[in-house]
C-alpha cells in the first residue's frame, strides 16, 4: 500500500514538473524566437513528447491515485480520491479539450504561433496549478496512512 501511494506521489510530482517546465521554459523560450521557429520547434515537441513515458505520468497519475483511495483506509482515501479527481480534471481533460486540438491546429497549419501561444500557455498553467493541487492532496493522504 505505501509503495502504491508513493508511486501516486512520484507520478504526480513528475506531471506537476512536465507542465511547470513548459510553462517556465519552453513556451518563453519559444516564444522569443521567430514565430515561424517557434511553430516548428512546438511541432517537434509535440511529437516527441508522446512516448511511453509520458503516457506512463500522464495517465498514470489519476488511475494510481484513484487504486490509491479504493485500497486506503479513511480519512486518507478521501484525499486520494480528491487527487485522482483533480488530476483528472485539470490534467486530462483540460489536455484533451484545449491543448491538443490546439497542438493539431498548430500541426495543420490553421493557427498561428501568436494565436497559439497565449491560448495554449494559459491552459498549461490550469494545468500546472491543478497538478500541483493534486500532488498536494497525494501528499496529504500520505500522511494519513
Amino acid at each position: 500500500m505505501l509503495a502504491l501511494a508513493l508511486l501516486t506521489l512520484v507520478l504526480h510530482g513528475a506531471l506537476t514538473g512536465l507542465f511547470y517546465a513548459f510553462s517556465m521554459s519552453v513556451v518563453p523560450a519559444l516564444n522569443a524566437i521567430d514565430p515561424r521557429r517557434a511553430e516548428e520547434a512546438m511541432r517537434s515537441v509535440n511529437r516527441k513528447i508522446l512516448n511511453p513515458w509520458l503516457f506512463l505520468v500522464f495517465l498514470g497519475s489519476p488511475a494510481a491515485a484513484l487504486v490509491t483511495g479504493f485500497l486506503a483506509d479513511a480519512p486518507a482515501s478521501a484525499w486520494f480520491f480528491a487527487a485522482a479527481g483533480v488530476s483528472f480534471v485539470g490534467s486530462f481533460l483540460f489536455t484533451m479539450v484545449i491543448n491538443v486540438p490546439m497542438n493539431n491546429a498548430l500541426d495543420a497549419g490553421t493557427m498561428e504561433w501568436r494565436r497559439f501561444a497565449p491560448r495554449w500557455a494559459a491552459a498549461n498553467a490550469a494545468r500546472t496549478v491543478a497538478s500541483a493541487v493534486a500532488l498536494v492532496l497525494v501528499g496529504i493522504g500520505l500522511t494519513g496512512l
